[in-house]
């Protein structure tokens, strides 16, 4: 019988443990596995007892990290201290991209011996374009999640970049008709500054939304550890509130939905591929801003970016005016045709997704890490 493969994964953040789970349930139909590592719940549903609470490294903007920093530094020693003294057949890493890049640059320089593989490519597509070729040294492969990234990494000179799709296709709502009524849908984020700057903001909108006639009831989907959170934030609101944590219960709700507003991320993708329309909103920090403005203020929201266009309306700001985000959630959600004209975007994008971007198509995650093993 052969020896089980070693591997250690790690992930940051819920959106990361959602695509590590995946991969450590597709991976487990054909090899066995001892597994080490970082993540939360969905990983712990595969087996995974982790290093450390994956919460610890779930920040987000300049100043989180600084406050964070002791930490973070501490956690990036241990994980390297851990790798090192047990020396794992592949180290797999999932998003949290200055967290891995740092990560693998202390296992190349303490002589790590076995195979490093970045999962979710970083956006060189949006900015620093030079930090693809500073991958390549450290890196012996990327599993990208967006169609069109092996193409640029292979431009750039990064690492070999393979596009494997994201675990959201697995549970798409065909449905091609926008929902006349139904409960809409807020979602604030799930690291602690992005609760602290959008849950005020979902606040003041949320009476004006509740009124209309057409939404049912306000749903905030949610993790299970955010709960006591959320609760202690709700009770002060204006108007009732549900909150549901159990993942299982999401495709039933979104297939339900009439729309939703929430933060850009990996949600966004998961949303447009559930067929839910939605408003993309933002709040950053002072640091953040500054970027984005130097950035020129580009796209944020995955489908947006995967269709190189603007199917979804996105309101990306350090101060906004609440009577203007009103404006634009009533734009929506009061208007049948706008919701319709995104979910037929939804299924062009579903279509871009499932196939690839030609003449690099989509290869399944557990066959690409296999292949690397074996190489």
């Amino acid at each position: 019988m052969a020896e089980p493969v070693r591997l250690f994964i790690l992930a940051g953040e819920p959106s990361g443990d959602r695509i590590a789970a995946d991969l450590i349930m597709r991976l487990r139909r054909q090899i066995e596995l001892d597994l080490s590592g970082v993540g939360g719940v969905e990983l712990a549903g595969q087996g995974l007892a982790t290093l450390y609470p994956m919460s610890d490294l779930a920040v987000m903007g300049v100043t989180d990290v600084i406050l964070n920093l002791p930490r973070l530094l501490w956690r990036l020693e241990q994980t390297a201290r851990f790798i090192l003294k047990n020396q794992p057949d592949t180290v797999i890493l999932v998003d949290s991209q200055d967290f891995s890049r740092l990560l693998a640059q202390r296992l190349r320089k303490r002589s790590y011996r076995g195979k490093l593989v970045l999962y979710v490519a970083p956006s060189v597509w949006a900015r620093h374009p030079e930090r693809a070729g500073k991958l390549t040294p450290l890196f012996d492969a990327v599993l990208a999640v967006l169609p069109f990234e092996p193409a640029v990494m292979a431009e750039l000179g990064g690492p070999p970049t393979y596009y494997v799709g994201h675990p959201a296709l697995a549970g798409q709502n065909k449905a091609p008709e926008a929902v006349e009524s139904g409960p809409l849908l807020l979602l604030p984020g799930s690291r602690d500054g992005e609760l602290r700057r959008h849950l005020p903001l979902l606040r003041a909108l949320a009476p004006t939304l509740a009124a209309l006639p057409h939404v049912t009831e306000i749903v905030i989907p949610t993790l299970p550890s955010l709960r006591m959170r959320l609760e202690a934030d709700l009770a002060g609101w204006p108007v009732a509130v549900t909150l549901m944590d159990r993942r299982e219960d999401r495709p039933a709700l979104y297939a339900s939905a009439v729309g939703a507003i929430c933060v850009s991320g990996t949600v966004t993708l998961e949303l447009a591929l559930a067929r839910v329309p939605m408003m993309v909103l933002y709040a950053l920090d002072g640091h953040q801003a500054r970027m984005f403005d130097q950035l020129g203020r580009p796209p944020v929201s995955l489908p947006n970016i995967i269709l190189g266009r603007t199917a979804v309306p996105e309101h990306v700001a350090a101060q906004f005016s609440t009577a203007e985000l009103e404006q634009a959630a009533l734009e929506l959600l009061g208007n049948k045709k706008a919701r319709q004209q995104q979910i037929d975007a939804f299924g062009e994008l579903s279509n871009l997704m499932e196939a690839g971007q030609p003449p690099l198509g989509r290869q399944d995650p557990a066959e690409r890490i296999l292949s690397i093993l074996a190489a």
